[in-house]
């Protein structure tokens, strides 16, 4: 399935959520919007660029800035925020997205990126290594963006997934 197949699907879902994205990831929210019927499903999407704008947002200091304990204190105050946002009963979701991706300075670390959702009932996250010396930003970007809305979607418990094109010493970890 596409990105685009999968953000129809989203927008025809019973739902609506929230999505805070940092280091990529936010090819997904303009894939959201640039499809009919975003309104129907997000509520908010922010981009917390800086440290001190992504602990503003999660209400708290962690000691790794990218990592999985970090997405979900994202997708949790997402969810959150969609609690307060709806204005209507309904199924809600919350995702974060938390990432270190190709970068014009020397950086500590691999490329990897954090993905978490709840919906309240259940939740589930992503993880992925990237091979640093195969990949670029771009798509790195494009990964994540994928990883995203396959976690909107199983936070609105929609069957399929977008395929994502994982190179051979690459490592993905899903926990549903």
């Amino acid at each position: 399935m596409t990105p685009q197949e999968m953000v129809k699907r989203i927008h025809k879902a019973a739902g609506k959520g929230c999505i805070v994205v940092t280091g990529a990831g936010g090819k997904s929210i303009s894939q959201l919007l640039a499809e009919p019927g975003a309104s129907h499903t997000v509520l908010d999407a922010q981009i917390p660029y800086s440290r001190q704008a992504l602990e503003e947002y999660v209400h708290a200091l962690t000691d790794q800035h990218v990592s999985l304990n970090e997405a979900k204190l994202m997708a949790d105050s997402a969810f959150h925020r969609a609690q307060q946002l709806a204005t209507e009963d309904g199924s809600l979701f919350g995702v974060g997205c938390t990432a270190a991706v190709a970068t014009d300075r020397d950086r500590k670390g691999g490329d990897r990126a954090y993905i978490a959702w709840t919906n309240g009932i259940s939740r589930g996250s992503y993880s992925i290594w990237f091979d640093k010396a195969r990949r670029s930003r771009r798509d790195e970007e494009d990964v994540v963006s994928r990883m995203v809305l396959n976690a909107i979607a199983a936070a609105l418990g929609i069957e399929g997934h977008i395929r994502v094109e994982i190179l051979e010493n690459e490592r993905v970890y899903e926990s549903l």
